[in-house]
């Protein structure tokens, strides 16, 4: 069957963008296809700095045709409606249109389209411009005179050139007639800008790639990733050293590069004295090159690994010369940053954080240490903590975002403050929180473990939390400027992986106050932001959302990690055969409750009469003492938050709510017995709520 070629070359695409860009364009263009009828066996996209490439393989040469029926109004119906059917089928008369008899409906039009199969290549002539032009770049740009005129061509780098071809195997693939912006579609590529710039002719994806490659082009990304990775390690291995692996530059750097050379330069050993990771964040950040460790030890070695994008004459002598000599200057500033950093103590630097503005409505990053540093205080007791260190360590925890290391590298946050903290003796516990106060930053990234570490990340959350719920910053659908989304995560991961029992309500109170002469935040309306996020955290590691709703649903439900442990239980609960007739029979119950009280205008909320009860019949009887001890021993249960015995004394009821159902009319003639099984429906429902609300539970 044949096969489709697609190339789109342009300008440098920058790395980040083409993975994404390789996938828009498989999709785009498959959907488009499928939806018009035409299967194929398969699919694969690739992406180079200068171009997008796309094979469909299988697809067939004409498109089946295509058979339809399509209803339409009743005989007799308005004129707009038998107009409307005749347009939408492509009809221009009721001639053309059958006339059907359905037994309950009466006699309507039905038509029946036929449309003939097309060829594939007209279909992709009329599809592919159309995915060109409304290509969803993050960023694009015009060009040239035609950017001048409205609705010009948009792409992510000027677009050069279009390859488009369609065939069997067996034959000579004809070029698709596509034009986009007066680029014509042909059969002419080109290879490497400096390796190989003469044109090349393609006819089919085998020829087009192994063309490529003669041409110092490696079209797939994973490969020339892969071609980085152990040229690399190999070279390293050649040195006695080691390579530090960094898969995020790996990804950058093989979308850099159409032909990768690994080359290793060096540096002088001087630099060393400079923190490993403020030489790696300058090597990775500005050169793009990978740091060495020396074999088998975890510190540093003198020596870098870089990507070249040519094969020079003199085996990379120079191209390596020059990113060292880049890679000096960049050191050298490192290590002035570092020692000029050095002479300076931290807490000297806090009142230059009262001139930067943390926002306009919150005050400035020195009003928010101070927040912080209360906030911190008034939680160590509660997670364990030395409440004086907690405090020392948050009015430190920012102090290093106006250092000179940090004002370069900015990731660095943190954890350099943590190595100025230690040369100037803070406790370990204080200059482990000043890194570890960020974390998690999601929801694969550590917890902190030290007592002060997690003091301290807590109150820097829950006072952005307040702090931005107080002004109405709230996020919205997929807008979150603030992170508060992954500020909410980290608060409910600090709690559920270190086990803490906190009332969130207490703590966002006390966030709050801390914000003095503006605005409070809704609390509750915070805490129901947070029991979202706690419903998409919980339903990824494979919990009900219905039952988080279930337990949330219930008054003071400010404990998360109470709030998960009753959560658990009442799944494990509900999986039982007890726990589904269990939750059958509440639902019975509710739907006869709120049937009756819509009919009466009233609620069934009062006790039930015991002795009514009692004169009644056998099964109800046994309910009503069952739902009385019940109740009694699951709300001593969860008192004592014991949920797994709540679940169980709830168990208890099966039995009796299956027989009062079987063996009771609830509706009785007598009044006075029929509002007293309707209450005793209600103290069922009241049972249940000691645990969790049962109307939010699905099923």
């Amino acid at each position: 069957m044949p096969d489709l070629l697609l190339e789109l070359r342009s300008e440098e695409i920058p790395a980040r963008m083409q993975r994404r860009a390789a996938e828009d364009l498989k999709k785009l263009v498959t959907d488009a296809l499928v939806a018009r009828g035409f299967l194929y066996e398969g699919a694969r996209a690739f992406s180079t700095p200068r171009r997008l490439a796309l094979h469909i393989a299988g697809l067939p040469a004409r498109g089946e045709a295509v058979r339809e029926e399509r209803r339409g109004p009743r005989v007799g119906a308005p004129e707009a409606a038998v107009q409307g059917f005749l347009k939408g089928a492509g009809l221009t008369s009721l001639d053309q249109a059958t006339t059907v008899t359905d037994p309950k409906k009466g006699e309507f039009y039905l038509a029946v389209i036929e449309r003939p199969g097309r060829e594939t290549l007209d279909v992709l002539a009329e599809l592919l411009p159309e995915i060109v032009k409304s290509f969803p770049w993050p960023k694009s740009m015009r060009w040239g005179a035609a950017s001048a005129e409205p609705g010009s061509l948009r792409w992510v780098r000027p677009l050069q050139s279009i390859v488009a071809t369609f065939g069997p195997e067996t034959e000579t693939p004809e070029v698709v007639p596509v034009s986009v912006a007066g680029i014509a579609a042909g059969t002419v590529t080109y290879g490497h800008r400096f390796l190989a710039p003469e044109a090349i002719e393609v006819r089919r994806f085998d020829d087009y790639i192994q063309a490529l490659e003669r041409a110092k082009v490696i079209l797939d990304a994973d490969r020339r990733k892969d071609v980085v990775l152990h040229d690399a390690r190999d070279l390293a291995f050649a040195r006695g050293l080691d390579l530090v692996e960094d898969e995020g530059l790996l990804e950058e750097v093989s979308g850099l590069v159409e032909w990768p050379v690994v080359l290793m330069g060096s540096f002088d050993a001087s630099f060393l004295d400079i923190p490993a990771e403020a030489i790696r964040a300058t090597i990775r950040a500005n050169q793009k090159c990978f740091v060495l460790r020396k074999g088998g030890s975890e510190d540093l070695a003198p020596a870098f690994i870089l990507v070249s994008n040519l094969v020079a004459t003199d085996g990379g002598q120079a191209i390596t010369a020059g990113n060292e000599r880049v890679v000096r200057a960049r050191l050298s500033d490192a290590k002035f940053f570092w020692e000029t950093d050095k002479a300076t103590r931290l807490e000297d630097r806090l009142p230059k954080l009262d001139s930067i503005v943390f926002h306009e409505k919150l005050g400035t990053q020195g009003e928010r240490i101070a927040r912080i540093a209360a906030l911190a205080k008034d939680l160590a007791p509660l997670v364990g903590a030395d409440p004086a260190l907690a405090e020392r360590a948050a009015r430190l925890a920012k102090a290093d975002l106006v250092t000179e290391m940090v004002g370069e590298f900015p990731e660095l946050q943190g954890l350099m403050g943590r190595k100025y903290a230690a040369l100037q003796g803070e406790h370990d516990s204080v200059c482990a929180a000043i890194e570890e106060h960020y974390k998690p930053l999601g929801p694969s990234d550590r917890v902190p473990t030290d007592p002060v570490s997690i003091a301290v990340a807590l109150a820097d959350k829950l006072d952005t939390l307040a702090g931005f719920w107080a002004i109405d910053e709230k996020p919205t659908g997929s807008k979150d400027p603030f992170a508060l989304r992954r500020a909410a995560l980290g608060v409910i991961r600090l709690i559920l992986d270190r086990g803490l029992r906190l009332r969130l309500l207490e703590q966002v109170g006390a966030a709050d106050r801390g914000l003095a002469g503006r605005a409070g935040a809704d609390a509750r309306d915070l805490l129901g932001f947070l029991a979202d996020r706690l419903k998409v955290y919980l339903r990824d590691q494979g919990a009900r959302h219905d039952l988080i709703d279930a337990v949330f649903a219930l008054p003071g439900q400010d404990d998360l990690l109470m709030v998960v442990r009753r959560v658990e239980a009442l799944g494990q609960f509900l999986d039982t055969e007890d726990g589904k007739n269990l939750l059958a029979g509440y639902k019975r119950a509710a739907n006869i409750l709120r049937i009756e009280e819509k009919k009466d205008g009233r609620a069934y909320d009062s006790a039930p009469d015991a002795a009514l009860a009692t004169a009644g019949e056998p099964a109800e009887r046994a309910l009503a003492e069952a739902l009385a001890k019940a109740r009694e021993t699951a709300s001593a249960a969860v008192a004592r938050e014991d949920f797994a015995g709540a679940m169980q004394a709830l168990s208890t009821l099966r039995a009796p709510v299956d027989a009062f159902f079987q063996d009771v009319t609830v509706n009785a003639p007598d009044p006075k017995l029929r509002e007293n099984r309707l209450a005793l429906l209600n103290a069922l429902r009241a049972a249940t709520r000691e645990v969790a609300d049962f109307s939010k539970i699905e099923g």
